[in-house]
């Protein structure tokens, strides 16, 4: 078992990343403080680990458990649905002992954690991620929230879980699509900060899409460093820890404009690095060679290396002004600039060249 820690001060907390963990009861149950554990998941996670999380939980005795279970899909990352969690706790009669844990990807991920923090105004909160996605971003730096039909995590807050449990078994059940759409966040650390990273994952990117389990806990616990690195330096994103989102403005306006669940995630990231890695080509701050790695290392993965054909510029746009990276009615992106793990977060940079790249990939429309 490997440990990164994610020193916050009194709020730091640890990552736990190995095999088997989900049924070593010790290492969750010294983290929840109460008597009391409300799981949150989804139907798909369910069946499938559900029982063995309330199992390692209540050996001993001491923890009780309740858990809801929701719809699962991005569709389904609304208020409304939320709803259900503090129905459920209110329901349950839990008090401020509670832990809200998260036992599933980044949607219940986020959406517990946005619960934990506005239930009785704050909860314990655990996470235990079973994507790739979940395991190597979402799980670890506090951001929790739900989407709004105008905009894609527009409502939340950041609010620390007490530890997260990554059992790199879990990715066993998950379907190619989504590994694959985890992995395009693990090549963004590589193309932002972490270039041993990216040419580690030129060479041995076979044997992630293969589930070779030593490969996938190295590429794991080497996005956890990176990932509580940038969070230790930048918790509420008021800086650095903006370059994480490196892809995300293009990605999110793909995700909003088809509509929420059409596209994974990671699938609407991969696109958007490759848009974004477009734009600074054009703008003259990377190299042919470097646009063309990225693009290259997000196909071989099988992820979209461009929007929608139905997309178009002018979308695109409306959608990419209600960005959380929006400042004083400024458009700012991420990135990249010089040699690879080079990147900034910029509002100076010439807009028409941002147009060429929406009308390139929109085909002109």
């Amino acid at each position: 078992m490997k440990i990164v820690q994610v020193p916050l001060g009194d709020r730091s907390y640890p990552i736990y990343i190995g095999t088997g963990l989900l049924d070593k009861g010790e290492l969750l149950q010294q983290h929840v403080p109460g008597k009391k554990v409300l799981i949150v998941t989804n139907e798909t996670v369910a069946p499938l680990y559900l029982e063995r999380c309330t199992a390692a939980l209540t050996s001993g005795g001491r923890i009780s458990v309740e858990s809801v279970i929701l719809p699962d899909g991005e569709e389904f990352k609304t208020m409304e649905v939320l709803g259900s969690v503090f129905t459920k706790a209110l329901e349950c009669r839990l008090d401020r002992g509670v832990t809200f844990l998260a036992l599933g990807g980044g949607v219940i991920g986020d959406m517990t954690g946005f619960a934990a923090a506005c239930y009785q105004r704050g909860v314990h909160f655990v996470q235990v991620p079973t994507t790739v996605m979940a395991q190597v971003d979402s799980s670890v730096g506090g951001k929790t929230g739900v989407n709004h039909p105008l905009g894609k995590n527009m409502i939340g807050a950041f609010y620390q879980p007490r530890c997260v449990l990554i059992d790199v078994d879990t990715l066993s059940s998950l379907p190619n699509r989504e590994l694959a759409s985890g992995l395009s966040e693990v090549i963004k650390y590589g193309l932002i900060r972490d270039t041993a990273l990216f040419v580690w994952l030129e060479e041995n990117l076979d044997l992630l899409l293969a589930r070779d389990p030593v490969a996938t806990a190295y590429a794991i616990e080497r996005s956890c460093i990176n990932k509580a690195e940038v969070v230790v330096q930048d918790e509420r994103e008021g800086g650095v820890r903006a370059t994480l989102n490196l892809g995300h403005t293009f990605g999110h306006a793909i995700e909003t404009g088809t509509g929420y669940g059409a596209w994974l995630h990671g699938e609407a990231v991969s696109a958007g690095t490759v848009m974004a890695a477009d734009l600074s080509y054009r703008l003259g701050w990377i190299d042919r060679s470097l646009l063309d790695r990225t693009r290259t290392l997000m196909q071989r993965a099988g992820l979209p290396i461009g929007p929608p054909e139905a997309m178009t510029a002018a979308q695109f746009l409306g959608l990419m002004a209600v960005d959380k990276k929006v400042l004083e009615g400024q458009l700012r992106l991420v990135l990249l600039k010089g040699p690879l793990g080079g990147c900034v977060v910029t509002g100076d940079f010439d807009h028409a060249k941002l147009q060429e790249t929406l009308l390139h990939f929109c085909g002109g429309k």
